[in-house]
């Protein structure tokens, strides 16, 4: 249990140091311009964008405002109810996650895939959807999506 709960706190801090360190990219501006590099269009109203990348809405806003400055995305009122908005991946933006993917890729392979051995990665994939898969009442009363 206790490398369980050490992974949780350390492995995060890790692989975002590492992208601050090789791009002066923290983690979270990484998360927020793949998440929309996978969004169809490059776009996602702000409020599921936030959630996707684990975010709150203010703090997912402020990021946004960050990243809008420097090129990296656009926010757009939303056409279809003109309250929220959206966020736009940029060419500017996809530049710099293209950029900054293979210094976080050979992090991500160095902190956790050189670790795994034969493992079978499908499998182990496979046991970490399940782990992280909302259950039970204090999900549902939280509202947590699959």
């Amino acid at each position: 249990m206790r490398a369980i709960a050490r992974l949780m706190l350390v492995l995060p801090r890790m692989l975002d140091a590492d992208l601050v360190h090789d791009q002066r990219m923290p983690m979270s501006e990484y998360a927020t311009l793949r998440t929309l590099s996978e969004a169809p269009g490059r776009i996602m109203r702000m409020s599921e964008l936030a959630t996707a990348c684990f975010m709150s809405l203010s703090g997912m806003t402020r990021l946004a405002a960050k990243l809008e400055s420097v090129g990296y995305l656009a926010r757009l009122p939303c056409e279809s109810d003109g309250r929220g908005f959206n966020a736009v991946l940029t060419d500017a933006g996809l530049a710099r996650l293209q950029e900054a993917w293979p210094s976080h890729l050979a992090s991500v392979r160095r902190r956790i895939f050189d670790h795994l051995g034969d493992v079978d990665l499908p499998q182990f994939a496979a046991v970490l959807t399940a782990m992280t898969a909302p259950v039970g009442p204090a999900c549902d009363s939280a509202g947590c999506d699959a």
